[in-house]
């Protein structure tokens, strides 16, 4: 029984990422789902915490929200993109949501991605400390395309962890990248969305095993929306650990999320970029 219950809500979940400017209605995810309204809403929130509106309108405002930072659309343009029918009533949700209007957010300098030969000159130094982190266990939800749509595979994993009864085995939630952005077409990029994961506890698909060695890295500490961490990534590789004068190893960067987009506020979010060092 769960394992319908949890295709249908990976079916659910891959249409809201699919259509976030479409019928999201509940009435029209129920359709998906193949399940009467009245139920479908109870199992929604069930296995996710959230309803069904929460879960669209903070999966459509995190779209809009690194559209805003990462791109010169207007903002009526990205309203539409992602749903809403005009610029005010975006205004409205945006602002609710991100506590200012979205031209504001678009504004925050210390939210856009920059390079070694353009380093603002007044700009946000988030935290780095070297730190000795543990080897990790994840089960994990693998994801190709662009980072910034991975929660997509966060919320089919967090379905997938909910209906099998697994998050009293799971600790941090974790997303690990296999590929350089600036070089690898959007469309080929790797990247798991995981749960640290205790003990030796089976998993069988869609959950992959993924294991991240122990030992020395860089870590910076980052709070704010998820849309700055690709400035973040920035500060850390052009910055940071030039000026540490230690090396990456040759394995791929990972994220600790200590909190949840659920419980708290975008500029309250606490990510940890961590690099392993050689």
């Amino acid at each position: 029984m769960s394992l319908s219950y949890e295709k249908r809500l990976h079916r659910v979940l891959d249409h809201i990422h699919d259509n976030p400017d479409g019928d999201l209605s509940l009435d029209a995810l129920a359709d998906v789902a193949a399940m009467s309204r009245f139920h479908w809403h109870r199992v929604f929130h069930a296995m996710t915490g959230e309803t069904a509106a929460q879960a669209v309108r903070r999966m459509r405002l995190q779209r809009a929200s690194v559209a805003l930072v990462n791109g010169d659309n207007p903002v009526a343009v990205i309203a539409r993109s992602v749903g809403y029918p005009n610029s005010p009533s975006f205004a409205r949700a945006f602002g609710e949501a991100y506590g200012m209007s979205p031209t504001a957010f678009r504004n925050r300098g210390e939210l856009r991605p920059f390079s070694s030969t353009c380093i603002p000159e007044v700009m946000i130094m988030y935290p780095v400390e070297i730190k000795y982190e543990p080897a990790r266990r994840l089960a994990a939800v693998a994801h190709t395309g662009a980072y910034s749509d991975i929660g997509c595979a966060f919320e089919k994993l967090s379905a997938t962890m909910a209906a099998r009864g697994l998050f009293a085995q799971a600790g941090a939630m974790v997303a690990v990248f296999y590929d350089d952005p600036s070089v690898t077409p959007v469309a080929e990029l790797r990247s798991h969305a995981g749960f640290e994961i205790l003990g030796d506890t089976p998993l069988a698909t869609p959950l992959d095993t993924v294991t991240l060695p122990a030992g020395p890295h860089a870590v910076l500490t980052y709070t704010g929306p998820y849309a700055g961490l690709p400035a973040a990534y920035d500060q850390l590789y052009a910055v940071s650990l030039p000026k540490s004068g230690r090396e990456p190893a040759d394995l791929p960067p990972f994220e600790i999320y200590r909190n949840s987009p659920m419980d708290v506020a975008p500029d309250a979010l606490i990510t940890e970029i961590c690099v392993a060092l050689r």
